[in-house]
C-alpha cells in the first residue's frame, strides 16, 4: 500500500482532535530521506519554506517559489507513511486574493499530494482560509512572528511586548482559530500570550519560541540536530551536533583520499574468473 492511500496516516481532523491532549509532536522535513527519519516520531511534517534558507542559503523565506515548494513536498510525500504533511505557501503565492490562493492550494494538493497547506495572517487572511477550508482545502494558520514579513516586521524579532502588539495577537488568534483552520502555530511570542491565546482558541495551538502550554511544537529540523554551526535562536533546542559529525567525517575522508588509504582493496571490483 502506498503511502499516500495508508488508512494510518493522520488527518487534518485528527490533529484538530488532538485539542487539549497529549502535545502534537511536528517537524520540518525538505527532503524523502529526512521524511523516513522522522515520521515514525512525528504526527505532523511541515515542509516550510525555511527551506530557502535552510537548503538555499537565501537571507529571508521572500525569494522562495510555488515551484520549490511543490518539488519538496512530492519528495517528503515520498517518505512517509505515519505523518500529516502540510506544504507552507510562499509568499506572494495566496496575499492577492482569496481566488488566487485557491488555485495555488488546489495546486500544491494535487501535485503533492499532501494533506493540507499553510499560510501567514492574522483578521487580513481568515476571509481567505474560511474561503479555502470551505472548498475542500485543509488550512494550517501561522500567527505571531511572520518570517514572510520581515521586510515590513523590520527583522525577526519575537512580538507580544507592547499592548498593541498584544492586542493585536489576540484578534489574529480569534479571527484564524475561528475561520476553520485545523490548527495554528504560535511563532516567536510572548509566552504569557502563547498560553492565554491557546486557552481561548477552539483549535490546537503549535508553538515555535512560544509557550510549552501551546498544544504542540514545531522545530526546524536541522536547527534541532545541529546541521549549522553558527547562529541557533533562542527558541531552539539542540538534541545533537551533527554539523561537527560532518565536518569531522568529511575531514577523516579527505585524510584518506590524500594519503591514498580509500578506497582499500575491499572497496573496490576485481574482474571475475
Amino acid at each position: 500500500m502506498s503511502a499516500t492511500s495508508s488508512p494510518k496516516r493522520l488527518t487534518p481532523p485528527r490533529i484538530r482532535a488532538m485539542k487539549g491532549g497529549t502535545p502534537i509532536v511536528c517537524l520540518t522535513a525538505y527532503t524523502t530521506p529526512m521524511a523516513r527519519l522522522l515520521d515514525e516520531h512525528c504526527d505532523l511534517l511541515l515542509v516550510g519554506d525555511s527551506l530557502g534558507m535552510v537548503l538555499y542559503g537565501m537571507e529571508s523565506t521572500v525569494a522562495v517559489t510555488l515551484d520549490m515548494m511543490i518539488a519538496h513536498g512530492k519528495a517528503v510525500m515520498r517518505g512517509v507513511a505515519r505523518s500529516c504533511v502540510v506544504v507552507d505557501m510562499p509568499f506572494g503565492s495566496y496575499q492577492e486574493s482569496k481566488e488566487l490562493a485557491y488555485r495555488n492550494a488546489v495546486r500544491i494538493l494535487q501535485e503533492t499530494g499532501c494533506d493540507a497547506v499553510k499560510l501567514e495572517g492574522g483578521e487580513e487572511m481568515a476571509e481567505t482560509i474560511a474561503f479555502l477550508t470551505a472548498r475542500g482545502i485543509p488550512v494550517l494558520g501561522h500567527i505571531g512572528l511572520m518570517p514572510q514579513q520581515v521586510h515590513t516586521a523590520g527583522g525577526y524579532r519575537s512580538v507580544g511586548h507592547s499592548d498593541e502588539e498584544v492586542t493585536k495577537i489576540r484578534r489574529d488568534a480569534d479571527a484564524v482559530g475561528n475561520s476553520g483552520a485545523f490548527a495554528v502555530v504560535i511563532e516567536g511570542t510572548v509566552e504569557t500570550l502563547a498560553r492565554e491565546v491557546t486557552m481561548a482558541i477552539p483549535v490546537p495551538t503549535i508553538g515555535i519560541g512560544a509557550s510549552v502550554a501551546c498544544d504542540g511544537q514545531i522545530l526546524v529540523s536541522d536547527d534541532m540536530l545541529g546541521l549549522f554551526n553558527d547562529f541557533t535562536p533562542r527558541f531552539v533546542k539542540r538534541y545533537d551536533e551533527l554539523g561537527k559529525k560532518v565536518a569531522t567525517s568529511a575531514e577523516a575522508y579527505a585524510g584518506d583520499v590524500r594519503s591514498r588509504v580509500f578506497p582499500a582493496d575491499e572497496h573496490t571490483f576485481k574482474r571475475r574468473s
